[in-house]
């Protein structure tokens, strides 16, 4: 506890009795005679208090210098020992820093050694191993590398057989293109080509008989078309014939493509009007040496065997409606020859079918005619039939009873014994 408190202590003591008295003397206040009789006591009193107060406080001063200086002496005796202390123990602490330090040290330089060790197996293991991984490496590439180098050696070789005989098919296929040009490039050849086409597409279309070849479709002229499809006439021999003719304009069709290719408008225009030109004296000449009604039809066709070529016709805005106001003259190219044709066969087949109409009644007729009479017969065979059946049920039912009645007193055998006396009456009757 320190002064200030032991001083406050005091002073609160002092204070207590100094109330305890007050009180007191109150009480006794009856005890004494006056009142200047108590205040001189209780001044008196009050006096000595204050003496012994100060007493108090004198020997309680005295004492506690004594126990400051007591406590200074222990403080500083303290200090020096704590002085001592921490220095013995910061002697202890450096002299074990310092073994740990050395310790530290040689462990340091051992785990060093240690670690320099490892690292120089593991330098060494790790130097074998890609040495090792190297050959593998290197061996399977080798390997790898002469296989690649085989097979593209190889690819290689093929591919230039491949070439060399692809060479060899341009060469043949350059030759065939030029025959096909020299070919093309002559008016009677071209007409041969546009020929064959068509019969082909004929051939694959329409039956024999129905188109011909070659044919004089003006009577009394020797003009003849190259094929007529036959159509059916008022009489049966006396037919009607489409005309159809193959055209082939190869020499102004060139020029319009190359015409086209040199993209000058004014000689576009010039090769276009003598194509136009061309096809319009075909078709006048077709016209002119092919239809004869009623012989003919009132319109011919003109068989382009090129798609192409049809296309240019097409293309031009008015020049097929031109051919057909003008001559009667119906342009076709390969495809749409067969639409044609496949449009004609139908109309065929329905003519073929009108025909026939007339015999498929007559015999629908005859077989109206001998169903009727089977109809007869299997009524007739029902009947007996039922007439069997009848006479089958009255004697299975009626003689039936009758066998039963007459078999009533005899006495059933069992199964193994009839089956014996069966077998006997039956060895009897074979012998």
């Amino acid at each position: 506890m320190t002064v200030e408190q032991l001083l406050l202590c005091l002073i609160f003591i002092a204070l207590v009795l100094i109330i305890v008295l007050l009180l007191n003397m109150r009480n006794r206040q009856s005890e004494f005679g006056s009142a200047d009789r108590y205040n001189s006591l209780l001044q008196a009193r009050a006096e000595r208090l204050q003496q012994n107060i100060n007493s108090s406080v004198a020997h309680i001063g005295d004492g506690n210098l004594q126990a400051i200086r007591t406590l200074n002496d222990i403080i500083h005796k303290s200090n020096d020992r704590f002085r001592q202390s921490m220095s013995d123990s910061m002697t202890q602490l450096e002299n074990r820093l310092q073994s740990l330090e050395a310790m530290n040290v040689l462990k340091f330089d051992t785990v060093k050694n240690s670690v320099d060790k490892a690292l120089s197996e593991v330098r060494e293991e790790n130097k074998q191993q890609l040495e090792q991984i190297r050959e593998t490496v290197n061996e399977k590439l080798e390997v790898s590398l002469e296989r690649r180098i085989s097979e593209s050696f190889r690819n290689v070789s093929e591919r230039l057989e491949q070439v060399h005989a692809g060479l060899g098919e341009m060469k043949s296929l350059a030759n065939d293109v030029g025959g096909l040009k020299k070919v093309l490039s002559g008016v009677k050849t071209r007409g041969i080509l546009g020929e064959i086409q068509l019969e082909a597409i004929l051939q694959e279309i329409l039956s024999p008989n129905q188109y011909e070849k070659n044919v004089a479709t003006v009577p009394k002229s020797s003009n003849r078309v190259e094929f007529a499809v036959r159509l059916p006439g008022v009489k049966e021999e006396e037919p009607v014939y489409i005309p159809i003719d193959s055209k082939f304009p190869g020499d102004a069709y060139t020029a319009l493509q190359d015409a086209r290719q040199s993209g000058d408008r004014e000689v576009m225009e010039e090769a276009f009007n003598t194509f136009r030109k061309r096809l319009l004296s075909e078709a006048k000449d077709i016209r002119d040496k092919y239809i004869y009604p009623p012989a003919t039809t009132n319109f011919a066709i003109m068989f382009l065997p090129f798609e192409g070529l049809y296309a240019e016709v097409v293309n031009h805005s008015g020049l097929m409606e031109e051919l057909q106001r003008k001559f009667h003259v119906n342009v076709t190219g390969p495809s749409t020859m067969a639409a044609f044709l496949n449009s004609l066969q139908m109309g065929f087949q329905t003519l073929a079918i009108q025909k026939r109409s007339n015999e498929v009644w007559e015999v629908l007729g005859a077989v109206k005619t001998e169903f009727e009479k089977f109809e007869m017969g299997m009524l007739k065979m029902q009947n007996h039939l039922n007439q069997t059946n009848t006479d089958l049920e009255s004697l299975m039912g009626t003689r039936s009873k009758a066998i039963r009645r007459k078999l009533r007193q005899v006495e059933a055998l069992d199964e193994g014994a009839a089956k014996r006396v069966l077998e006997d009456i039956d060895e009897d009757i074979f012998f």
